[in-house]
């Protein structure tokens, strides 16, 4: 009897492999170490080839440094020291960062202590302002991004037909709830102006996910939670000494797994369960191979606060003050809202309520590693 279409899909597929994720305990001690451990167990040379160009997608939330916010040197010291050691060679590599409206990246990769690190490696760090941007016309279909820019999706032309790797945190956020892999490529894929979608940001996420996959021939995602951030994420966190690295080729399944161990359901987060519902990924943490650190135990109790600037763009993106939202947000008076970000987070803030949490962290074995990559000890 001939298969059915139906049947025959299943055949010709197979059964379906469990997406791989690896989860390490680290020390500041042994974190380069365990860094080319974690990769191996991911398989890292399944999902990446080390013959073909790799982005490198580093993670910058903020030009200043603040502990679990951004890309750590040492976690761009371990990833890079793996690559290599796997064959990757250094004129295939392209470390990469983009700006936003409060974020200069030349500035970051400095404060954060990127650069030294890179110049080991004989990297030479990639600005993506200053790259090529190029439409992209998604196969594709979208939820929401093609019609918040209706004019085109801009993406870098540098990005197209290349792999890439991306170095997010382990921390909340006051829009999506948790940040991580996927997130990672909202700040490499869209333009500066890409703060227009934190009103439909899942579904955007989600969005992203489709650009990548038809894009790149390879993903893979390595999160750094030795210290990690917990609160009024992305910035005005509290740091947690948290000891753990993760990594992954399914950046949906890593983030779920991030998601559960920092004390969340993954599928209660919109983003995640969006991605899983549509095949992007799989958010179910029953369908995900955990390998390396018995995670059962595992839950940071972390819970994801607004903060105050988060707060004001969803009171008028979503909230009371929808009506003036145009007026505010998208005419030339929206030169207020990064002014009243870096008033807040970079003269208040920062100096203050951070200036305090930096020290505590400091006091810590990372805080002392910090330190020492940012040759001030």
């Amino acid at each position: 009897m001939p298969l059915s279409r139906e049947m025959r899909i299943k055949v010709e597929k197979g059964p379906q492999k469990r997406p791989l994720v690896a989860v390490l305990k680290t020390t500041p001690e042994t974190v380069l170490r365990d860094y080319g451990r974690l990769l191996e167990l991911a398989r890292l040379k399944d999902a990446l080839d080390p013959s073909l160009p790799t982005i490198v997608k580093l993670n910058l939330s903020w030009t200043k440094y603040f502990p679990a916010c951004s890309t750590e040197p040492w976690q761009l010291d371990g990833v890079l020291k793996a690559l290599f050691e796997a064959g990757f060679r250094r004129e295939n590599l392209f470390p990469v960062e983009n700006k936003t409206v409060v974020t200069d990246p030349l500035k970051g990769a400095e404060n954060n202590a990127w650069l030294p690190v890179l110049k080991r490696y004989d990297l030479e760090f990639i600005p993506l302002p200053g790259v090529k941007w190029v439409r992209y016309r998604p196969k594709g279909k979208l939820l929401k991004l093609d019609q918040i820019f209706p004019e085109g999706i801009y993406i870098p032309e540098m990005f197209i037909g290349k792999q890439v790797l991306h170095l997010p945190t382990l921390k909340t956020h006051g829009h999506s709830v948790t940040t991580g892999a996927i997130k990672n490529s909202f700040g490499g894929l869209l333009q500066e102006v890409r703060h227009y979608c934190h009103k439909y940001i899942h579904e955007v996420l989600a969005d992203l996910m489709v650009i990548q996959r038809e894009i790149h021939p390879g993903i893979f995602a390595v999160m750094d939670g030795t210290v990690a951030g917990d609160g009024a994420g992305p910035r005005t966190m509290v740091p947690r000494i948290k000891n753990v690295i993760l990594a992954g080729a399914d950046s949906v399944a890593l983030d779920a797994v991030a998601a559960k161990i920092m004390g969340f359901d993954p599928l209660a987060i919109p983003y995640l369960r969006l991605c899983h519902e549509l095949g992007l990924g799989v958010a179910d943490p029953r369908e995900i191979e955990v390998v390396g650190e018995d995670i059962g135990g595992m839950n940071f109790g972390f819970r994801t606060k607004r903060s105050f600037v988060i707060w004001g763009d969803q009171m008028i993106r979503k909230g009371p003050l929808r009506p003036f939202e145009h007026l505010l947000l998208h005419t030339k008076l929206v030169a207020w809202a990064p002014l009243a970000s870096n008033i807040y987070h970079d003269c208040l803030w920062y100096p203050t309520v951070g200036r305090s949490r930096i020290r505590e962290f400091q006091k810590t074995g990372w805080g002392r590693l910090f330190r020492r990559y940012a040759g001030e000890e």
